[in-house]
């Protein structure tokens, strides 16, 4: 994922398939009220929310209209501090190879680099607030805003997190124009999108640039072409894609933070992604599901940390070979096939093989609603869990705990999951298997996800980690001690040789 434009000339840093742009609610607009629903393929006249006809060229017009103003361009400056010790070296930002350097050659003066950042976002309330990416602002130390009119203003952070990358910054500016927030548990695929923002930075950033180009919003037209797609992170602990809404309305760098609209003009979705192989739009875009944002809203603009649920425990979709083996009927619920120690899981008697049937008393059919389930839940409540044991049909009372920060994604993921590497003990047929003496220690890489920091590394499964920053490593206990002091760019040892993980972006 590349968060935008990274320097004076604002390139676009684009992963290999997936690349993030600079891509917004309101605390009252959350009542509902009636809505005509409309399809693309049908009438090319549908009611307004006035009740009169409208044809689609006036809607598109009005909602240009009505919901422009509240689009702003966010741009942010940083300031990197490093230090270079020789321009050829290849370890340059290894903290252990530069401890070695400074060794020998002592401190190298400090550089100092500038970095801009371009993106979007929506005011959802009058008195200031813009919801926006996360990503967009995560490491700025100056925040500028633009607004439609042109007038630019100074943005505060209010509150960010991280695994949802979402973020509320607040300008003190008067008047506003506020955006409504829709529902998009409503949405269906084939509906009409309408995606506004300021894809490559257009706006510009400074007074001349916005009355040569105008600050207005640019506005695209599609259709909403697929519901719950999930994108690939570089690490477990990472941002949280899933249950996107996908779209067809152009999408481009500079358009993240910015909103997914429907035909009423109600913000659907806060657009975040692109998949793209020529690191422009090629007609799949990828917006955040405005539910999510209303989830956490009001501890975003109260700058509060946001917990997420945790029950400790890996899983996996129930294929047809394990519904054949369990004797199942059908492949809806999720099998357990590890519970993590010290977990609230464990401590509810959650036991390896379990298959997951119900949560909180709405039915479980597969590993990413589980998931979702258990992150939306509060830590400390107890929660019953329906589950099949050798068949028989149980419930277990579960408290839910807290989601610790290094460990997996909630109840889904695997806890030894950490910048694309998995890894589990090393076991004596495991270690025949591999060739390996008997008293070998150390822990087994058993997956490595494509395109990860650890890919890059060179690890592949089937690899040993004894090692990572000169800390031993014996077991999981020691790996999970190691990853958790781990800073920046990380030196591994493996039964192959040394390799440097870095901490990806």
């Amino acid at each position: 994922m590349a968060r935008g434009m990274r320097n004076a000339m604002g390139p676009i840093l684009v992963a290999s398939a997936v690349a993030l742009g600079f891509f917004g609610g309101r605390i009252e607009l959350w009542s509902s009220s009636a809505r005509l629903t409309s399809s693309p393929a049908g009438s090319s006249a549908q009611a307004s929310p006035g009740g009169e006809a409208e044809s689609l060229q006036e809607a598109f017009i009005r909602i240009g209209r009505q919901v422009g103003p509240a689009v702003v361009s966010i741009s942010t400056e940083q300031i990197e501090r490093v230090r270079q010790y020789f321009r050829v070296h290849p370890f340059f930002g290894d903290a252990p190879f530069e401890e070695f350097f400074r060794q020998f050659y002592g401190d190298a003066p400090e550089q100092e680099f500038r970095r801009f950042g371009l993106g979007s976002g929506v005011i959802i309330d009058q008195r200031g607030f813009i919801l926006t990416n996360e990503h967009v602002v995560a490491d700025a130390e100056k925040i500028t805003v633009t607004l439609s009119d042109g007038r630019e203003f100074v943005g505060t952070v209010k509150g960010k997190d991280v695994r949802s990358d979402l973020a509320v910054i607040k300008i003190d500016a008067k008047p506003l124009t506020a955006s409504t927030l829709g529902d998009s548990g409503q949405v269906t695929t084939g509906q009409w999108a309408i995606a506004l923002g300021n894809p490559f930075g257009l706006v510009g950033g400074t007074a001349p640039s916005v009355r040569a180009i105008g600050a207005e919003p640019t506005l695209t037209v599609g259709v909403i072409s697929a519901l719950n797609r999930q994108l690939p992170r570089a690490s477990r602990h990472d941002r949280d894609y899933s249950d996107l809404i996908q779209t067809d309305a152009a999408i481009n760098p500079g358009n993240s933070g910015g909103p997914l609209l429907n035909l009423q003009g109600d913000v659907i979705g806060i657009n975040v992604a692109i998949l793209t192989s020529s690191r422009g739009f090629e007609g799949v875009g990828f917006a955040i599901p405005i539910n999510k944002a209303k989830n956490i809203l009001t501890e975003l603009i109260e700058g509060k940390e946001i917990i997420y649920g945790w029950l400790g425990i890996q899983i996996q979709d129930i294929t047809d070979d394990v519904a054949e083996y369990y004797g199942l009927s059908d492949r809806e619920g999720v099998l357990v096939y590890q519970v993590l120690p010290d977990s609230p899981a464990s401590a509810a008697g959650m036991r390896d093989g379990d298959i997951i049937k119900g949560f909180d008393g709405q039915a479980i059919h597969h590993a990413r609603e589980l998931v979702d389930r258990v992150s939306h839940a509060k830590a400390g409540r107890r929660v019953a869990v329906e589950m099949l044991r050798e068949g028989k049909r149980q419930t277990l009372q579960v408290e839910i705990g807290q989601r610790p920060v290094e460990l997996g994604e909630g109840s889904g993921a695997t806890t030894e999951g950490w910048r694309g590497l998995q890894v589990a003990s090393l076991s004596p047929e495991q270690a025949q298997r591999l060739n390996l003496p008997p008293d070998t220690a150390g822990v087994l890489v058993v997956e490595v996800e494509a395109g990860s920091p650890a890919e890059q590394s060179g690890l592949r499964p089937g690899d040993l980690i004894n090692e990572i920053n000169r800390m031993r490593i014996e077991d999981l206990n020691d790996y999970r001690n190691a990853i958790a002091q781990v800073k920046g760019n990380a030196l591994v040892r493996t039964n192959r040789g040394y390799v440097v993980i870095k901490s990806g972006g």
